[in-house]
């Protein structure tokens, strides 16, 4: 067995603790939510305020761009910032591609909302399958500690442990598509004031970000609370494994 190995499996002692690990690292702790909804609530009060979709992106980057300077001075990791900043470049392109269109102005700044809605509807589907299939994605959380990917598999009870988590994070994402979804349609449809439908996308994506997540998380803390799955190393092959 390799001394890595062997550390892997000190530092680590059960399934749960390893779930709890990586769902921790994930998310990037209260700091990474927090620099993820700030660019958002920055672009929705700009832009309600000041009634200028230009100002509102420059105010919402200007932002991110001052959190990854911080970040970099601290010389911590910028993963979060970097995912902040790679949605507002994402929301812009759907911003520009929906001025080429020909669309409105309140159009336009509904387009920047567009992106996270698809994101949690893809997400959550592919989640949805991973579960439905046998192979929950959870499960690979573990495979990433462990230095087999696939072993977990063998044991039913971690297939059905991961399972479980894995729907506990499909549910957010299926409550932010099913919120914000009909609320972009009538907007963009002008059944619903564009301008009132910016308004409620920004105050969801903030209200059904973290807030959400630390539900989710807190069911799966619950649900994890046993602490009774023990993940060993294996002898033969000096890799680590689930039993």
């Amino acid at each position: 067995m390799t001394d890595q190995s062997s550390a892997a499996s000190a530092d680590v002692e059960t399934v749960e603790q390893v779930v709890r690990a990586q769902l921790a690292k994930a998310l990037g702790g209260r700091r990474g939510m927090l620099e993820a909804a700030v660019p958002t609530i920055l672009f929705t009060v700009t832009y309600l305020v000041a009634d200028r979709l230009p100002t509102a992106l420059v105010v919402s980057l200007a932002a991110a761009l001052v959190l990854l300077a911080v970040r970099l001075v601290q010389r911590s990791t910028v993963q979060f910032v970097v995912n902040a900043l790679v949605g507002i470049g994402i929301g812009w392109l759907f911003i520009t591609m929906s001025a080429r269109g020909g669309a409105s102005e309140d159009e336009q700044a509904l387009a920047y909302f567009l992106p996270g809605i698809l994101y949690n509807s893809g997400y959550a589907v592919v989640m949805a399958v991973t579960c439905l299939i046998g192979w929950p994605l959870v499960g690979f959380m573990v495979g990433s500690v462990t230095g087999d990917p696939t072993a977990w598999h063998d044991d039913k009870q971690i297939v059905k442990l991961c399972t479980r988590l894995t729907w506990l994070l499909v549910l957010p994402c299926v409550l932010r598509a099913a919120v914000q979804g009909p609320i972009w349609l009538a907007g963009n449809s002008g059944a619903l004031d564009p301008q009132t439908a910016v308004a409620l996308l920004g105050v969801l994506k903030v209200v059904l970000g973290w807030p959400l997540q630390i539900g989710a998380l807190a069911a799966m803390a619950w649900l994890l609370g046993r602490n009774h799955t023990p993940v060993r190393s294996s002898a033969a092959d000096g890799s680590a494994a689930v039993e």
